[in-house]
């Protein structure tokens, strides 16, 4: 499941609301088990109470038996919401953070999960360059779901790390933006080694294990091509999501992806 960031911080947003978007981005996924469109829609919008932060991912990948796509098939969505009531004292760069995630991915439940905790703000001078590190408290709802040794999941520690960049205007060239983030939290879940069988669906099911850390980052890159004639809503790139033990796929695993950003 593609997960997107637009990477601006509450500081910024406190500066300049107007720096406040939504936006839709539209990839195509060329990993092996993919293929297959996502899009994206997302939201930043500052406040004098701090940020909010929403997306939600709609995965096209329902298909029949000849391959073709039909429908969606998979939906995940987040929302963040930073308070910082003292954006303008010492400790700005410091707010209070909550969220929500789930969704849906062939047919199976991404479960609730609620996370609370702590976000800071660096940034450069110019607010081009900025960074924000999340330590953040997760709780799962397993619903009393058991692993396949029919021991209770649970999550062995309830926490989440999160790292959050942006770059703006990368080696000079206007218009050309750098971000990303990268999650690191301990869940308790399946996952089996690459198969590479279409028809066992890439896992080799017969080596399910437990894992009990998942690790995703997706760098991004992209271009404001419509600088050039006039339409600077439009960007182009890509991105790469890279992730350990993420989904039921044991190991590493780099899939790219290229597409389009229309800003609203």
């Amino acid at each position: 499941m593609k997960k997107a960031i637009l990477t601006l911080g509450v500081a910024f947003a406190a500066l300049s609301v107007a720096k406040a978007q939504t936006n839709i981005q539209v990839f195509y996924d060329f990993a092996q088990d993919r293929q297959h469109v996502t899009t994206t829609i997302e939201g930043f919008y500052g406040d004098k109470w701090g940020n909010t932060f929403f997306f939600v991912d709609h995965d096209f990948n329902n298909r029949l038996a000849n391959g073709k796509i039909i429908s969606p098939n998979g939906t995940y969505m987040e929302i963040a919401r930073c308070l910082n009531f003292w954006q303008n004292t010492k400790l700005g760069g410091l707010s209070a953070h909550v969220e929500y995630n789930g969704g849906i991915y062939n047919e199976y439940p991404i479960n609730h999960a609620v996370l609370a905790g702590l976000d800071y703000f660096f940034h450069s001078k110019d607010y081009k360059n900025t960074l924000n590190v999340k330590v953040l408290y997760k709780w799962i709802d397993y619903a009393g779901a058991v692993d396949m040794q029919g021991n209770k999941i649970k999550s062995q520690v309830p926490m989440q790390f999160t790292l959050v960049w942006g770059m703006q205007d990368l080696f000079g060239l206007k218009g050309l933006r750098f971000s990303g983030f990268a999650d690191f939290w301990w869940e308790n879940h399946t996952v089996c080694p690459w198969l590479n069988d279409k028809a066992a669906g890439y896992r080799d099911w017969t080596k399910a294990e437990t894992s009990q850390i998942v690790f995703i980052s997706e760098p991004q890159l992209w271009y404001n091509v419509g600088q050039w004639f006039g339409v600077p809503n439009l960007n182009v790139g890509g991105e790469v999501e890279l992730s350990v033990d993420f989904g039921t796929l044991k190991g590493f695993r780099a899939r790219p992806c290229l597409g389009a950003k229309w800003v609203f």
